[in-house]
């Protein structure tokens, strides 16, 4: 029989009663006033559900990408906005502990596990989402440093953060195995931040522009060799995007129970509106959904922990759950009707807070054209 072990089962525990105690009650204020939330951050330090995958070494629990996994569903469950604030950190210091050194993890590991703050991860660029070989951003050489100019959009958690993993090339006339991966204080000259950006969803995880203006960056902050950022970056891809999958499928499951439970309510025509066809074979599909995308995502994580190439069965749970994800939340405001259309409840927030996984971590389309390349890899 397929089960999570015990361990796991106990992490998956504390994170949902977590969120439906500290998150769930929330969602809708922060929702509303667009804040980042602070406290609920410092609650979830408090019992060990932020910066999960530090190892503990460094202070951290050393989590599973699977132990990721089960937290990020639980907490976006609740509400996916706060979830991406709280878990950002996770992504921002993977390019450090794929490939920083010893000296570096001592410096700015520290700085989360132990003071508190927060990191971004900055990769997208105006011009540049998708393609990634395409970013602008250079840093030159200079003596003992790098001289970095540029900017990054749509960087999750900067306007919060207090450095970043910026991604430059080191060549501007070459491709992406110029690019290289620097850590940058916010504080240096030359760093600075926009306000945080109006979005259709997720809003407590706040993002913003990112400019870099001439700024410093020591030598000893680039993260590996120059021009190994390229391949640091996909090397992220492979651990974080289980994660993704896996907080999608927290919206999609909230999607289904909040419909079936109303669809269980509401009546029409002397009857449970779930009694018609038109609308129980959707709830039918939506737990079909959540099933399988469960599976595919925490098939990924498994691999990844297993030190198994995982690209294809991220890059599938990506796809498949970010799907799973709005259509589930789509069909949910359906099975409501009018109500759903309402910030009066709650299903309205979900479909909004939706539609970012099907572009973030690469979009959909982008998984389908790794899935494809896969393919051929192996035949």
């Amino acid at each position: 029989m397929y089960e999570l072990p015990e361990d796991v089962r106990m992490l998956q525990d504390l994170a949902m009663d977590f969120a439906m105690r500290e998150i769930l009650p929330w969602a809708e204020h922060y929702d509303e006033s667009d804040e980042w939330p602070w406290e609920i951050f410092h609650k979830a330090r408090e019992v060990g559900l932020v910066n999960v995958n530090i190892p503990e070494e460094y202070g951290g629990i050393g989590a599973s990408v699977l132990e990721e996994c089960v937290i990020s569903e639980s907490m976006a469950y609740a509400c996916s906005g706060i979830q991406t604030a709280l878990m950002l950190n996770q992504l921002a210091i993977l390019p450090l502990l794929i490939a920083g050194n010893e000296e570096q993890k001592r410096l700015y590991l520290p700085w989360l596990v132990d003071d508190g703050k927060v990191a971004a991860y900055c990769m997208t660029e105006p011009d540049a989402g998708s393609d990634v070989a395409g970013i602008k951003s250079t840093a030159l050489r200079k003596g003992d440093n790098y001289i970095l100019n540029g900017s990054k959009t749509w960087i999750t958690d900067g306007p919060v953060a207090s450095f970043f993993a910026v991604f430059a090339k080191t060549d501007p006339d070459a491709g992406h195995n110029s690019i290289s991966c620097f850590l940058v204080e916010r504080d240096w000259p030359g760093v600075s931040a926009s306000k945080p950006l109006k979005k259709m969803g997720q809003h407590a995880a706040q993002a913003c522009q990112v400019f870099f203006e001439n700024v410093e960056v020591p030598a000893e902050n680039r993260l590996g060799e120059e021009g190994d950022g390229f391949k640091i970056g996909m090397k992220v891809f492979d651990k974080s995007r289980p994660g993704v999958s896996a907080a999608a499928l927290g919206v999609a499951r909230r999607a289904l129970d909040e419909a079936v439970r109303y669809a269980g309510e509401r009546t029409a025509f002397g009857q449970p509106i779930s009694h018609f066809q038109g609308v129980g074979f959707m709830l039918s599909d939506m737990a079909i959904r959540v099933e399988a995308g469960r599976h595919l995502a925490y098939k990924s994580a498994w691999e990844v922990d297993n030190g198994i190439r995982n690209t294809m069965s991220a890059a599938m749970a990506k796809a498949f759950c970010a799907e799973a994800a709005m259509k589930n939340a789509t069909d949910a405001v359906q099975v409501f009707g009018g109500n759903g259309y309402s910030k009066e409840f709650p299903v309205e927030k979900l479909m909004r807070d939706a539609k970012i996984y099907q572009i973030y971590e690469g979009t959909t389309q982008i998984q389908q054209m790794i899935i494809l390349r896969e393919l051929y890899r192996s035949s």
